[in-house]
């Protein structure tokens, strides 16, 4: 008898778990298909900006008088990246998710001008091959049961290293190195894909609910920027200029 019930209440116990873990499963999906919606309005809205930039030849001309205006753009971008990661615990909902839409605004503005360096042809060929690299990490790194924490310190200083040669390559304007650069960027980005959809995916698992919002806008904004960075560098190695 006491076999039986202890035979039971392990089953019980395990049915319990088993049931949590299913929960944990589908709660943890639903937050993720939040940070997917809202990176993908994200990119839909720099797609548009930069439409409508390309529409208004006086607009852009006024922007883009100098390289200064480039320069000054990428700065004001990098500081709300910087504000709205360091500062997200202390903003509200609404407060962090208007900033990240603003930041895919401004990136639209920014780039426009590398969308007209290239033919249309390219920049599709470009988005499609992105998308689908893309789609393959963000899955793979989504359903992986391998930790893939050990290769974030390796992607990071991968990434500080793209970051300074490309600084350098401003002054050398090597066409060696530049292709050198995107290759290892594609390559890193690819990787940081895969890690950052499950750093974000264990993010979701872990979060209070009342903070679920800023938990996919800032995964958001990690999958937004690895989709941008991977489709410019592919931009760079596949792309046919005008």
């Amino acid at each position: 008898m006491n076999n039986w019930n202890n035979n039971y209440e392990d089953g019980y116990s395990t049915a319990i778990q088993a049931e949590n873990e299913l929960s944990l499963r589908r709660y943890v999906a639903s937050v993720m298909r939040k940070v997917y919606g809202k990176m993908t309005l994200g990119l839909l809205l720099t797609a548009f900006t930069s439409l409508l930039m390309l529409s208004s030849p006086a607009i852009m001309s006024f922007l883009f008088r100098t390289t200064a205006t480039i320069w000054i753009l990428f700065a004001v971008e990098i500081g709300l990246v910087i504000y709205l990661s360091a500062r997200i615990d202390k903003m509200s909902t609404t407060t962090a998710t208007v900033l990240f839409y603003l930041y895919s605004a401004l990136n639209g503005v920014a780039l426009t001008p590398i969308f007209l360096a290239y033919t249309g042809a390219s920049i599709a060929k470009a988005f499609v091959l992105t998308a689908g690299t893309f789609g393959i990490m963000t899955v793979a790194g989504y359903v992986t049961k391998k930790d893939l924490s050990k290769f974030g310190s390796f992607l990071f200083m991968a990434l500080m290293g793209i970051i300074l040669c490309s600084l350098v390559n401003l002054f050398m304007h090597s066409p060696m190195m530049d292709w050198c650069i995107s290759i290892a960027a594609v390559l890193t980005f690819v990787g940081l894909t895969a890690w950052d959809t499950q750093a974000i995916k264990m993010m979701c698992a872990e979060a209070d609910p009342s903070m679920i919002g800023k938990v996919a806008t800032m995964g958001a904004l990690r999958l937004y920027l690895d989709f941008v960075n991977l489709f410019l560098h592919l931009l760079r190695l596949f792309g046919n200029r005008n």
